[in-house]
């Protein structure tokens, strides 16, 4: 019995014995599928406002690199001072970033490195800020790269007892600069009002001690030394008031002996300790690392001081991929640390170049090493 008996079949059904089957129209789930596909197909051609920031290469300080002719080269050369061989690794790590404000990662790449613990989805701002091209940021970055491999050779040479003298030089003007046609591009500081002059703060302390009045400046140039006059310009930085001369400066240091690192292709500041303690490693009989695989990371300065860094999450996962076993991170990036170091890697945390030397002592004679300080919560 049916319910529809005196019911006229549809308009468009077959008839009950015309033997040919019947086929539905597409339901709502395949549709919907459909649509999900036909969306995800589109915005992975769509920009997006984010980069990946994953592992990059690990390089150890204690052996070669390429160098620009293509040759393996010492990574670290040193002459005028005895040098000693050394074995094990004292790697640097670092870290690649895909994608650019001319070409940014798809949605799907995005997707997938958001859930792979060794990458970062990354605001492309943080990477690369509005108005920064590729090209100014590589420059930037090699910059960086300079300056921290001085940090570290003052550093290094400084804790083997060696004098080290900073000087501060003219880099750049800035425009309608009032030390334009005075000063000169690399004239270095000598004095200010007869105060020696070995950093940019002690500069701006006596300019800014005058109110205004003209300083008096003698700068060596072409190996002679010539006293010149800057009358400053008065500006407000957060409601301060400043006087400048308007100039960019550059800070060195007159070594007593040549160190070169030879390190194409790599920029950013992080390499820092890495390089001080491959230095020092080089200059020092015996072995820091006692023949094992250490890596590292952080900024340092030529007081010994080392600071954060960026990527450090990635650079855990390097240091492991290259098989290393321990791994000195800056004390400042420890609430990054906590809670994603992979697989068997020990982090120790350190803030001193004294701290890292001892955490090498203790990690290469086996007495102390699990008293080194680690990164916890808290």
């Amino acid at each position: 019995m049916s319910l529809f008996d005196d019911a006229a079949p549809a308009a468009d059904a077959a008839p009950a014995d015309s033997g040919r089957r019947r086929f539905g129209r597409p339901g709502v789930g395949v549709w919907a599928l459909a649509v999900a596909l036909v969306a995800l197909l589109v915005l992975t051609f769509l920009p997006t406002a984010y980069v990946i920031q994953g592992q990059g290469p690990v390089v150890n300080t204690l052996g070669t690199a390429e160098n620009a002719d293509g040759e393996e080269v010492p990574l670290i050369s040193i002459s005028g001072a005895e040098t000693f061989p050394a074995e094990g690794s004292l790697d640097l790590t670092t870290v690649q970033v895909r994608g650019n404000r001319e070409q940014t990662p798809s949605w799907f790449e995005l997707a997938m490195a958001w859930f792979d613990s060794s990458k970062a989805v990354l605001p492309i701002e943080q990477i690369f800020p509005e108005g920064t091209t590729v090209e100014q940021r590589n420059e930037e970055s090699a910059a960086l790269m300079v300056d921290s491999q001085k940090e570290a050779t003052a550093a290094a040479l400084t804790e083997l007892g060696y004098d080290v003298e900073p000087h501060v030089s003219v880099y750049g003007f800035s425009e309608d600069s009032p030390a334009a046609g005075v000063l000169e591009v690399d004239d270095r500081f000598v004095s200010a009002e007869g105060r020696p002059i070995e950093t940019t703060q002690q500069l701006r302390e006596v300019i800014n001690s005058l109110g205004g009045d003209p300083v008096t400046i003698v700068v060596r140039r072409d190996g002679e030394e010539r006293e010149v006059s800057v009358t400053p310009t008065e500006t407000t930085v957060d409601g301060e008031t400043l006087w400048l001369i308007g100039i960019t400066t550059a800070h060195d240091y007159d070594f007593p002996i040549d160190v070169t690192i030879q390190l194409d292709r790599i920029g950013g500041p992080s390499a820092g300790q890495m390089f001080a303690l491959g230095i020092i490693d080089t200059l020092t009989p015996g072995e820091l690392t006692g023949g094992e695989h250490i890596a590292g990371t952080g900024t340092i300065d030529a007081a010994g001081a080392i600071g954060p860094i960026g990527g450090i999450r990635q650079k855990l996962y390097g240091a492991q991929d290259a098989g290393a076993d321990w791994f000195l991170a800056p004390a400042t990036n420890c609430d990054e640390v906590v809670g994603h170091v992979p697989g068997d890697l020990r982090v120790v945390s350190v803030e001193t170049l004294e701290q890292s030397l001892a955490a090498l002592e203790a990690i290469s004679s086996g007495e102390g090493a699990d008293d080194l300080a680690t990164c916890t919560t808290g």
